[in-house]
């Protein structure tokens, strides 16, 4: 990720910080683009980036003769399924205190289903990497992410592991996730995932198994994610065309 990209997502994240408990926080409109620029120390075509993004989002709304609308209804909802979030954000968004309770990585073939959804040939070297987060001490996330061997480009440490996976993607393999496409169910905890997620055997867990793809459409990796109940409240916004 380049300076100037980095910089728009910070100031992105500094505007929507600002509409839910800072400066516009009582507003129901934003200022005109030429003082949020001067406030923001940006230009107007960034901002207009800036707008769009969350418009498509929800968070504002545009409209000729009346301004840029702030949509509160959007702004207040916690956990957005259709907006790509870290556990550890997602978790803290909940008014919870996130943590990593546990990580753990190890080197395996690729099996039928791993091979089908990343397009390569069953038995192909992969890296598979763990994690368990909690949310006020109590599990509340189980992931396993699923990364092609070859993609690695240096070696990498337990620390880097412990970052989010697209942190370890960027760094680690040189590769950026553009989109992903998710199957959500429930699924019933089996013995291990009642054991690490200390909840009863059978009890309901929302599962989602999520494909990456590059800019190209390339897949470039899986994972099996797994919510214990009572800790989220998901929501997903669609829009009406």
């Amino acid at each position: 990720m380049n300076s100037h990209t980095s910089h728009t997502k910070a100031i992105r994240a500094q505007l929507l910080a600002s509409m839910r408990s800072g400066e516009y926080a009582g507003c129901q409109r934003l200022p005109r683009e030429s003082v949020l620029c001067v406030k923001l120390g940006i230009s107007r075509t960034q901002l207009r980036d800036i707008l769009a993004s969350l418009e498509r989002e929800g968070f504002i709304t545009r409209r000729h003769g009346v301004g840029t609308v702030i949509n509160r209804h959007v702004l207040d909802v916690q956990t957005r399924m259709d907006i790509e979030v870290e556990f550890l954000d997602m978790i803290r968004q909940n008014g919870h205190v996130p943590a990593v309770a546990s990580i753990s990585s190890g080197e395996e073939a690729a099996d039928e289903r791993t091979a089908s959804l990343l397009r390569l040939p069953a038995g192909t070297p992969m890296l598979r990497v763990s994690r368990l987060c909690t949310a006020d001490g109590r599990p509340a996330i189980y992931c396993e992410d699923v990364i092609e061997k070859a993609l690695i480009r240096k070696d990498y440490t337990e620390e880097d592991l412990k970052l989010p996976i697209f942190h370890f993607l960027q760094q680690c393999c040189g590769v950026y996730p553009y989109l992903d496409l998710t199957d959500l169910r429930a699924v019933p905890a089996d013995e291990k995932l009642a054991d690490l997620l200390q909840v009863p055997l059978g009890a309901p867990l929302l599962y989602m198994e999520e494909v990456d793809f590059d800019i190209d459409g390339k897949p470039v990796f899986c994972s099996a994610e797994y919510f214990a109940d009572g800790v989220f409240r998901h929501t997903v916004m669609r829009k009406k065309l």
